[in-house]
């Protein structure tokens, strides 16, 4: 978590807003207290300064208004006097002046010479012509100091005779309220460093708790839930540290069932067979597991934040929008010329309350060996069709005719007869090997082993064939010289060599040679049966096992084969732990081996 600037620390706001608040609120007193101080020290100053101009007014008026006579003294005379006995150490000169604006006497000794001249003043203009005292606040030239000068004018009943004017040393009053301003300003000072300290230890109440829970949130956004915030107190801050704590507890249980939800959850993906794929709510891939990366055959860097139809090989046929309606599975085609490769996805979408679409779950599915399953079951119920239908088809057509009367002619009749009947034993012979196939496909057969010599078993299943062989074939034995004593079940080993070399005899052409042989190899012995006939094209080896397969169709149904005698050797075989294969070549006859397991046995165990 980035660190918080000193500055923009709620502690350091706290204070300074506190500090504010208070030095506003020191202000406003402040100025409000020396606005009223001022004003009532003047008013003061000047109410004194009144107070002893009425003094004087009445002297003034009364030598201003005297009947003289020739022997008293003259009024500028008079005046002086006056004047001087009023004279202090806050008065600076008081003048007398009469009506006419002329100076009648002053106070002052320097000012003697302007006496009996025309007054300038303003205020002593503005007195006479209002009938009021005018005040006037100014700072002297030569001394600097503030003078308050005050003109009042001088009644005699209703008229205005003159007008008394004063200058009066106010700078006391300026002083002391500079003063007391210092005082007010130190005081503020002092005042103000307290309030600081005290908004420090103020803010630290509040910012404590948020720290430690600041600090809590940093070691629980790490993974650690074991450290708990200290509570203060049981006010908000405190009830607000016990929800924080309550709250620390509520998402280490959560983060405890999540884990273990996404372990279980992990562990499921891992160990699925089928793919998984999540998209958010764009459609770009999220989360995969190692099945559906296997079954693409992709790496989770080529996939994760790519398009799902992208992924998926579906991009010209769906968009993400359309996915999401699709309410079926999509089969998904990789097949190649070599090998067939078929996989289903399965979509489902995920979304909130709201309807909200998150994304969506691809489940991919393996569907080749189905595929494969179903292809061949349609193809088997398609050749039993196919191989039922046409015996029945024949057998129709002969017994329609003897129906029709043909029964009544001993030379057709017999052979109509004969024909019904072969086919009738053809499709018996299909009915069982079907059924033999049926129950080795579900495995509801059992083997009956017993240890036999295999070289004598052989050599009387060949005899028997060639005690009977109706054809000029010739038969070549090249067996193992000593005793093979092998483990085996002789009623399914002899349907196989029936199978084996009926086929054999079946394709080969007259003076032809059927090659019989045993070896051993390792732990197996491996049997051979070989033929001269017309031999299996090399693209079609392999699927001679298959059922209903006939490399030369006309010519088997001819022989009476039923196209599933390699199928049921296979079959047993396998059975046996064995293994089964071919190898032909065209026009120059088919070999089939075939491999069983053997244990060498010491000399005399047999005796």
């Amino acid at each position: 978590m980035q660190k918080v600037g000193f500055f923009r620390s709620i502690h350091v706001k706290f204070v300074l807003i506190y500090v504010l608040l208070i030095l506003v609120s020191m202000q406003i007193i402040g100025l409000y207290f020396a606005r009223e101080l001022d004003q009532r020290l003047k008013e003061n100053f000047m109410n004194s300064i009144v107070d002893r101009m009425n003094l004087v007014e009445f002297s003034v008026r009364e030598e201003i208004t005297k009947k003289r006579m020739d022997s008293d003294p003259t009024p500028e005379q008079s005046l002086k006097n006056v004047l001087a006995e009023f004279t202090s150490d806050d008065i600076i000169e008081i003048r007398a002046i009469n009506n006419k604006y002329r100076i009648l006497a002053t106070s002052s000794y320097e000012n003697q010479t302007r006496v009996g001249q025309h007054s300038t003043d303003e205020s002593v203009k503005k007195s006479i012509t209002s009938e009021q005292i005018q005040d006037v606040i100014r700072i002297d030239r030569q001394s600097r100091n503030h003078v308050l000068s005050l003109a009042k004018p001088i009644f005699d009943g209703d008229e205005v005779i003159g007008s008394l004017y004063v200058d009066a040393n106010i700078e006391t009053v300026f002083r002391q309220i500079e003063q007391i301003n210092g005082i007010l300003a130190k005081g503020a000072a002092v005042s103000l460093t307290i309030t600081i300290i005290v908004g420090i230890f103020i803010a630290r109440t509040f910012t404590r708790p948020i720290s430690d829970m600041r600090r809590q949130a940093q070691a629980m956004a790490s993974g650690n839930f074991m450290r708990k915030v200290k509570v203060y107190g049981t006010d908000e801050m405190g009830q607000l540290a016990i929800a924080f704590n309550h709250l620390t507890n509520q998402l280490q249980e959560s983060q405890s069932t999540t884990e273990s939800e996404r372990r279980k959850l992990a562990s499921v993906l891992e160990n699925m067979t089928d793919g998984v794929i999540s998209t958010d709510r764009r459609g770009r891939v999220s989360l995969i597991n190692d099945s559906a990366l296997q079954m693409l055959d992709m790496t989770t860097d080529l996939v994760i934040n790519r398009p799902i139809a992208s992924i998926l090989g579906i991009e010209s046929e769906y968009t993400f929008e359309e996915l999401i309606q699709v309410k079926e599975s999509i089969p998904l085609d990789f097949s190649t010329e070599e090998q067939s490769y078929i996989l289903r996805a399965t979509i489902s979408v995920t979304q909130r309350e709201t309807g909200f679409v998150n994304g969506l779950i691809v489940v991919l599915h393996d569907n080749t060996e189905q595929e494969k399953i179903d292809m061949e079951r349609r193809e088997f119920v398609s050749n039993v069709s196919h191989e039922l239908r046409t015996p029945l088809t024949t057998m129709r057509s002969y017994l329609d005719a003897l129906a029709e009367g043909a029964w009544r002619n001993e030379e057709i009749a017999p052979n109509f007869l004969s024909v019904t009947q072969n086919e009738t034993e053809r499709m018996i012979r299909l009915v069982n090997d079907l059924l033999k196939l049926s129950r080795m496909d579900s495995k509801e057969y059992e083997l009956n082993k017993e240890y036999v010599e295999f070289n004598r078993f052989f050599n009387a299943v060949i005899e028997r064939f060639e005690f009977s062989k109706s054809q000029n074939v010739r038969f070549a034995r090249n067996l193992y010289s000593s005793s093979l004593f092998v483990e085996i079940d002789t009623d399914k080993l002899t349907q196989v060599l029936d199978n084996i070399i009926s086929n054999a005899l079946k394709y080969s052409p007259d003076g032809g040679e059927v090659r019989f042989g045993v070896t051993v190899s390792g732990d197996y012995i491996k049997v051979m049966i070989s033929d001269d006939g017309m031999g299996i094209p090399k693209s079609n080896v392999n699927r001679i096992f298959d059922r209903f397969y006939r490399a030369d169709r006309a010519r088997s149904r001819a022989l009476g084969g039923t196209g599933l005698g390699l199928a049921i050797a296979k079959e047993m075989i396998t059975a046996h732990k064995g293994d089964i294969w071919a190898q032909s070549e065209e026009g120059k006859g088919t070999t089939i081996f075939f491999t069983l397991p053997f244990e060498q046995q010491e000399d005399g165990e047999w005796d």
